[in-house]
C-alpha cells in the first residue's frame, strides 16, 4: 500500500521518514519529495509498505500525530492522474487558444 504523509517538517529525511513507519511493519520505500531546482524538502512525502493491515494501521496511529511541532497527515495516496502531453491547447488568462 502506498501511503501520503503531509505536513512534514522541511528538516524530515527519508530515513525518518521511513523510522516513522517501521514499528508498523516492513516498510518497502519511504520518500520525502524534494523540489528539483532547490533540493530542499517540499513537506510531503511517501511511504510505501508491503502489508495492506499494517499500512492501515500505520496510518491510523500516525495521523494527526506531532513530528518536529508540526501535525503530520497521513492517508492513503491516490493514484496520479495522467497528465495530457498534448500542447495543442494553450490556456492564457481566462482564454483558451489552440494551435489549429
Amino acid at each position: 500500500m502506498n501511503i501520503y504523509v503531509s505536513n512534514l517538517s522541511f528538516n524530515v529525511t527519508d530515513d525518518d521518514l521511513k523510522g516513522f513507519f517501521e514499528s508498523y511493519g516492513t516498510v518497502t520505500s519511504a520518500k520525502v519529495i524534494t523540489d528539483k531546482f532547490t533540493g530542499k524538502s517540499r513537506g510531503f512525502g511517501f511511504v510505501e509498505m508491503s502489508d495492506d493491515a499494517a499500512a492501515q494501521t500505520a496510518i491510523k496511529e500516525l495521523d494527526g500525530g506531532m513530528v518536529e511541532g508540526r501535525a503530520i497527515k497521513v492517508t492513503e495516496a491516490k493514484p496520479r492522474e495522467e497528465r495530457s502531453s498534448s500542447n495543442s491547447n494553450r490556456s492564457f488568462g481566462n482564454k483558451s487558444y489552440s494551435r489549429y
